[in-house]
């Protein structure tokens, strides 16, 4: 939804941009279709604005570049949560007593190598915990290995943060959201802002990038020119052959 909002703001600046500046500098258009009344159905009264096209192509590499943090564009939507975060848990032995232990998460983008994060067992039966993340991932979190009691031996986790939870259910806390599965262990998932994983959008630079290893290195032990080369070919030929059986067939198949 606030994609779909900051999509729509851009356009709706962009229009009063073009209508009244732009187009306030340039004058107002006086030809032939711009003296006519009625314009419904004329094709002719249909005129190309540059401006708007211009304008579209740049909103689209503006939200391509906020969405992926590119350093070619000044702003950048939320991106996911890296760095340092906690949250305690409460586990309760079969004899009802309570104890409180604390969770410390490091937060690293997965192709950044980061010191692992380190934390005294501290008192009690439920002891702290240490965990390392990938942005965008999540990781379950068996806090019982260390502790005196495990779940085993009747141990279950009843609060996260003082918030009372049960197997199944869920639980905000600052930089994540907190599930305890089924079986009664934590699983842990870092926000993941609003930015899209490289994985699936890369940022334009590193678009750039690997199209620029690519034509230099090639991809599969054959250069880019080889690429297009076969690439072209089948659409020909793929055209050529279905032409011969029929007009329509020949370009669906080019296609």
């Amino acid at each position: 939804m606030m994609v779909l909002a900051i999509y729509t703001a851009i356009f709706i600046v962009s229009f009063f941009v073009v209508r009244f500046i732009i187009k306030g500098i340039r004058g107002v258009r006086k030809d032939y279709t711009s003296l006519k009344t009625v314009t419904f159905g004329d094709e002719s009264a249909v005129k190309p604005d540059r401006w708007a096209s211009i304008l579209s192509v740049l909103t689209i590499f503006l939200l391509w570049g906020a969405f992926t943090g590119s350093k070619w564009v000044p702003v950048h939507a939320p991106g996911p949560f890296v760095g340092d975060t906690s949250f305690t848990y409460t586990a309760e032995n079969k004899e009802g007593a309570k104890d409180d232990a604390t969770v410390y998460v490091r937060v690293s983008k997965v192709d950044v190598e980061v010191e692992d994060i380190t934390a005294e067992p501290g008192d009690g039966f439920a002891k702290d915990d240490v965990a390392m993340i990938g942005a965008w991932r999540s990781k379950l979190i068996l806090t019982d290995k260390n502790d005196e009691v495990t779940r085993k031996e009747g141990s279950q986790i009843v609060a996260i943060n003082g918030q009372a939870i049960a197997p199944g259910g869920s639980v905000q806390v600052n930089d994540g959201r907190v599930a305890l599965t089924a079986k009664g262990s934590i699983n842990f998932t870092p926000d993941k802002g609003m930015q899209m994983e490289p994985i699936w959008l890369p940022s334009p630079e590193a678009v750039v990038s690997r199209v620029g290893d690519i034509t230099k290195n090639g991809y599969q032990n054959f250069t880019l020119m080889e690429h297009l080369f076969w690439s072209i070919y089948r659409v020909i030929l793929g055209f050529v052959l279905g032409a011969l059986v029929g007009i329509p067939l020949g370009y669906a198949m080019g296609l």
